[in-house]
């Protein structure tokens, strides 16, 4: 191929030109603090709160009910942490599942040696939770719910209505870290009765380091950040007014053309994943086959190594993943994996292949082709 090859967009994706330029201004000549009274500050205001009404209308939800953060894993802090700090005197049980992000399953971690109780649910093969293990998990003194969206690992969609309805039916708080799935698949706040959302911009063409938290009207939750009154007292710090202005613009392509790249990422998943389950050998799909992110592909490979294989399609110039870039470096199966039973023979040869509105099948093409050379290669078999 004539430039790298990136199917790793569940990792990050790359800013569009349409964000580097709605930035740009934010970036040179529009400096100024949203919180000051003055010119030059209340035009980074004014863009301020046009975002935020842009991200409540992407979600139907209010513009009051959305408050920026530096991205989904502060978000998904904030609403863990906050919920349980917040409602601790109806109880200090918590529910979530075995394969939430790191950023869920780490906050939980620090809330039970600070004596809460955290009911961890099995998923199914496919990386499924079945509605009625969350029902019957929810005890008198459950406070909060959190199970994501989508997962980022192998794609599975979860079943946020049920689970949602189940939570209100219980007067439980419900939490979703839509991070894979927000501006990939249409969500609204009306349909799905969740509580909290987090979102991540750099997940949809817009920069890192910017997100946000839903907070449904109605829910009592503490400040995260402390200092000044920025976010409605809620979160403090000076406002990231490029990165939320190009998150504004990532949200609006995104939204403008969502079905067709939906239709048009599922096709080319699917002519990638039929190519690799016809053309090599003892492979398995990871994750559910149709209740899946449009451009999430998981595979896992016998009698090799992922990570070795991933340094061959490097060098062939594709950049793959073995699962969460939050997991990059660690030598050991992920927990997704494990969690979804995939076997000693399969596990340690698993990759991901997330595809984008770029993504090509030229490059499918290539891939796949590089696939089957580089794990003959390691099988010994050429």
């Amino acid at each position: 191929m004539e430039h790298p090859v990136y199917f790793d967009n569940a990792a990050t994706t790359q800013m569009s030109q349409e964000v580097i330029e709605a930035m740009e201004p934010y970036l040179r000549e529009n400096f100024g603090n949203a919180s000051t009274a003055y010119q030059a500050g209340e035009v980074c205001k004014k863009v301020l709160e046009e975002t935020r009404e842009t991200i409540a209308w992407s979600l139907d939800a209010k513009p009051a009910e959305i408050f920026f953060t530096s991205g989904g894993s502060e978000s998904d802090n904030w609403a863990i942490k906050g919920i349980a700090g917040a409602y601790k005197e109806k109880g200090k049980h918590i529910i979530t599942d075995k394969i939430e992000h790191h950023a869920v399953l780490n906050s939980c971690s620090y809330l039970e040696k600070l004596g809460y109780e955290v009911t961890y649910l099995d998923v199914d093969e496919t990386g499924f939770l079945n509605p009625e293990q969350v029902k019957n998990a929810i005890r008198p003194d459950t406070t909060l719910i959190s199970v994501m969206f989508a997962n980022n690992e192998i794609g599975t969609i979860e079943p946020i209505t049920q689970i949602g309805r189940i939570a209100r039916e219980a007067g439980v708080l419900f939490h979703t870290d839509a991070v894979q799935a927000y501006a990939q698949l249409p969500i609204s706040v009306q349909q799905y009765p969740v509580d909290l959302l987090s979102a991540s911009a750099h997940k949809f063409h817009g920069p890192k380091g910017v997100g946000f938290l839903y907070i449904r009207e109605g829910v009592t939750i503490p400040s995260f950040i402390h200092g000044g009154a920025q976010e409605k007292g809620k979160r403090a710090g000076t406002e990231n007014i490029p990165g939320i202005v190009g998150m504004g613009a990532a949200v609006k392509s995104a939204m403008s053309n969502m079905r067709m790249k939906i239709r048009r990422e599922t096709m080319l998943r699917n002519y990638m994943t039929e190519k690799i389950m016809h053309e090599i050998h003892d492979v398995r799909l990871n994750g559910h086959y149709n209740r899946r992110l449009p451009g999430n592909a998981s595979f896992s490979f016998a009698g090799i190594e992922g990570a070795s294989l991933l340094v061959l399609l490097d060098e062939d110039g594709i950049c793959a993943s073995g699962g969460s870039a939050c997991n990059t470096g660690e030598s050991r199966i992920s927990y997704v994996i494990e969690a979804i039973g995939v076997s000693k023979e399969y596990a340690p040869g698993t990759i991901r292949l997330t595809l984008s509105k770029d993504s090509t099948r030229k490059e499918v093409d290539y891939v796949v082709a590089s696939l089957k050379r580089n794990i003959a290669r390691l099988r010994d078999e050429v």
